[in-house]
């Protein structure tokens, strides 16, 4: 049996399997990287889906789809650079194809680098505006000489195709727990494979329950573009049915934890993300509604109103790294991503747990006839029955489990032994 460590190692495994991959808002590279996922995590329901090129999203179109074989640069000394094959940040994502000399000064405005990070390959795509580009380190770039350049791109834009996974696990309701994550960028792993791989391995760990209350909606899809699909074709079920739902991204290095909110702040996921950062990781990093930049703008979009939010480890955008050749399988640890699947795995037990529920007796229960209440003083037995006390004065039929545990400062998932004993004894009745 896999142990929890072993979660971890598994999870850092299969990012050095995808790593490698060329991948893009549309093409070959996302379709390998959603079926090796699909594979090595055994989430045989996981369905592939494809929306044509053209296709009206709402304000937004799907494009043409991107495959691309080869690039480099040659130099006027013969030496290839900006070697696609080397590494695949180096080709401006969706460059059209080309195949001619130019001079260095033509070729420098399809240069870019970074000058305050000078051996880092930038990350730059140019989705909707059909352009040709490199990336190259500013140490590399100020060598250059002048000169006729060979440039070459072996790419293609075509009618193709847009793909998404989706993977729906029935619970006992029609109320649904929505989790997103993104699969879209070349060889980054914090900012691309983190999300993802924590992602599908939440999925295997909900499959693997006897039972759930909820029904969980599942998705990878690539960014932006990906949501706005997703969404055009199901918002009026998702609005209908979603309770909470976590937008998963960056949960790979061993840094911070932050928390970004949906657009009201005030949603169950809120309260459950806040919640479970608090009691365990307590020095988390809080960000406003106007930091966001992921899927989360779509999803609490006016008129969408999803409650979202997101779990991070260090935000995007906020470590160096980020949108880098830098951003790497060094970066992501096995430890780091273990650690993110532990606080999204508690935001999940903590809205399975949460119900509304009352006394079912008047007055302060006895609990030494019903074997609730220690023979023995001891500390630990002490703060358990304070913690029930506590608890119980709470149930009013009014509040739920979580704001319960939020009032007497206890994390739920310390509660739940408490609530399923008091519930065996008939002290407590769910409300809803």
């Amino acid at each position: 049996m896999e142990t929890v460590i072993d979660t971890g190692i598994s999870m850092h495994k299969l990012c050095e399997k995808l790593f490698p991959i060329c991948r893009s808002i549309t093409g070959d590279g996302f379709r390998k990287s959603l079926a090796i996922i699909k594979n090595d995590v055994q989430l045989d329901d996981l369905q592939f889906f494809e929306v044509a090129t053209g296709t009206q999203c709402f304000d937004w179109e799907v494009p043409e789809e991107w495959n691309i074989k080869d690039a480099y640069i040659i130099t006027p000394d013969g030496n290839k650079i900006c070697d696609f094959k080397v590494c695949n940040l180096h080709v401006v994502g969706y460059s059209t194809p080309i195949n001619q000399k130019i001079s260095l000064e033509m070729l420098q405005n399809h240069l870019y680098s970074l000058p305050n990070q000078p051996d880092a390959i930038p990350y730059i795509t140019s989705y909707y505006q059909k352009r040709w580009g490199f990336c190259i380190t500013e140490q590399q770039r100020a060598t250059l000489k002048s000169g006729s350049y060979q440039v070459y791109v072996d790419s293609e834009l075509t009618a193709g195709s847009l793909t998404y996974g989706e993977l729906i696990i029935a619970g006992e309701t029609e109320q649904e727990v929505f989790l997103s994550s993104y699969l879209c960028h070349p060889s980054m792993a914090n900012n691309e494979l983190s999300g993802p791989v924590v992602t599908a391995f939440l999925a295997k760990w909900l499959l693997s329950l006897p039972s759930r209350k909820y029904t969980y909606r599942i998705i990878i899809i690539p960014e932006t573009i990906g949501s706005i699909t997703y969404l055009s074709r199901h918002y009026k079920t998702m609005k209908e049915n979603i309770i909470a739902g976590f937008n998963i991204t960056c949960v790979g290095d061993d840094r911070a934890y932050s928390y970004l909110p949906s657009r009201t702040g005030d949603t169950l996921a809120d309260q459950v993300a806040k919640h479970v950062l608090a009691h365990t990781h307590p020095e988390y990093v809080s960000y406003s509604f106007l930091d966001r930049g992921s899927d989360e703008r779509q999803y609490c979009s006016s008129g969408i109103d999803l409650p979202v939010c997101s779990i991070m480890r260090t935000k995007y955008g906020c470590y160096p790294e980020y949108h880098t050749s830098l951003d790497d399988l060094e970066l992501v640890t096995a430890s780091g991503l273990l650690g993110s699947y532990r606080v999204l795995k508690k935001a999940i037990q903590c809205l399975e747990s949460n119900e509304t529920l009352a006394t079912t007796v008047l007055g302060e229960p006895q609990l030494g006839k019903r074997g609730l209440y220690p023979t023995i003083g001891t500390k630990e037995g002490e703060a358990k029955v304070q913690n029930m006390m506590n608890f119980l004065a709470y149930c009013d039929g009014v509040s739920s489990n979580l704001e319960i545990a939020e009032k007497i400062k206890v994390p739920l998932w310390e509660l739940v032994d408490i609530i399923n004993q008091l519930k065996a004894e008939q002290l407590l009745k769910s409300i809803h």
